[in-house]
C-alpha cells in the first residue's frame, strides 16, 4: 500500500498537498493539487493540458487558469525565434544571425543558444535595409 504523506500547503486551497497530488504551475510556479493517480483519493486545484506548440504537458493552477484570457499573450507573439524572424525579414537565417552578431538588429540569446528577436526590431532592420 502507498503511503500518503502530507507536504506543503496548496497555493489555491491551503490544504496539505500529498505526493500523488503534487503539481507546480507553469505560469506562476506555485504548488497546487492535481491528482495524478486513479487508485488514490485526491482533489484538483488546477489542470493539465497538452501544448500542441511545444508538444509538452502544461500544468496550470486554477488561479492562473481563470486569469488566462487568451492562450498566447500579445507580448509572446511579439517575440520571434531565428527562423520566424528570418522569414519575416526575407533573409536567410545565416544573414540574420550575422546582422545580430554585427549589432545591426537587437536580439537576445537564450541559455540554450537560440537567438530571439522582437518583431519591432526585425521591422526596423527591414526599414534600414530598404528593398532587397
Amino acid at each position: 500500500m502507498t503511503d500518503i504523506l502530507p507536504m506543503e500547503p496548496c497555493s489555491i486551497c491551503t490544504e496539505p498537498v500529498e505526493r500523488h497530488t503534487e503539481s507546480y504551475c507553469n505560469a506562476c510556479g506555485r504548488l497546487f493539487h492535481l491528482n495524478q493517480r486513479e487508485d488514490l483519493p485526491g482533489k484538483d486545484c488546477g489542470s493539465v493540458s497538452l501544448s500542441e506548440t511545444h508538444l509538452a504537458l502544461v500544468f496550470m493552477c486554477s488561479a492562473c487558469g481563470e486569469s488566462a484570457e487568451s492562450p498566447v499573450s500579445p507580448a509572446l507573439e511579439a517575440v520571434l525565434d531565428l527562423s520566424e524572424a528570418a522569414l519575416a525579414a526575407g533573409m536567410s537565417e545565416r544573414e540574420l544571425a550575422e546582422a545580430a552578431a554585427a549589432g545591426r538588429v537587437s536580439h537576445r540569446r537564450t541559455a540554450g543558444g537560440s537567438l530571439l528577436f522582437e518583431r519591432e526590431a526585425v521591422e526596423a532592420l527591414l526599414r534600414a535595409r530598404g528593398p532587397a
